[in-house]
């Protein structure tokens, strides 16, 4: 079984060569930033207000010292802007405090600040420092992945077991990327394009549903 899943990948490798992280940064901490804003949110609109953001306010420093006010007004359109403005500040302040104005480099240090969770660690991890630490799973992973059939789980934690369980550790950097890609060009939540799909040999719901 275990070839198989790893030809899965392979083929979404060659269908998708170019898939990387979306979201668009030149630093640890304005990736960390920038997926705090991705909650609940496209990276469409995230790459449209971030560098206006980031043009003025790009350091720990520059947030702790922005008025909540501004920040909320300058992040409004990403949705969730009071809560997400208020644990930007306070992540900002933390890392000042406790990190020497640096972006911590392991998964628990990630997650120990205010509204990063595993899969905005894991993002971070991989993207900014290239540690495949993990593999995040957003809508699209969780999707897919049940779909094939490569975990039963509903739980992000145990698909991200699951995958992690299956495939060799060099690819767990490329999983994310190419799930997501293949879930927002092919695999799509409703109306999913099977006909089109380079993998629908190998998925359980495909064989399922025409059998």
């Amino acid at each position: 079984m275990d070839h198989l899943n790893i030809k899965v990948i392979d083929i979404l490798k060659k269908a998708y060569p170019d898939s990387k992280c979306s979201l668009n940064f030149q630093t640890p901490f304005e990736l960390l930033i920038a997926v705090m804003l991705s909650a609940q949110c496209t990276d469409e609109r995230v790459n449209k207000i971030t560098p206006l953001i980031f043009k003025s306010y790009s350091t720990p420093q520059d947030f702790v010292d922005i008025p909540l006010e501004k920040l909320e007004k300058l992040i409004h359109s990403c949705g969730f802007f009071k809560t997400k403005a208020k644990n930007i500040k306070l992540l900002s302040k933390r890392i000042l405090q406790d990190f020497n104005g640096e972006v911590p480099k392991n998964m628990e240090d990630l997650m120990s600040l205010p509204g990063i969770g595993r899969k905005s660690a894991n993002v971070v991890m991989l993207e900014a420092f290239g540690i495949p630490s993990g593999i995040a799973i957003d809508t699209h992973a969780k999707r897919i992945a049940n779909r094939i059939g490569f975990s039963e789980s509903l739980d992000p934690l145990k698909i991200e077991n699951d995958l992690i369980r299956i495939f060799p550790k060099k690819y767990i950097k490329d999983i994310n990327h190419l799930l997501i890609w293949h879930g927002r060009n092919c695999c799509t939540a409703r109306n999913p394009k099977c006909d089109k799909c380079p993998i629908s040999s190998f998925c359980k719901t495909y064989k399922y549903k025409f059998s």
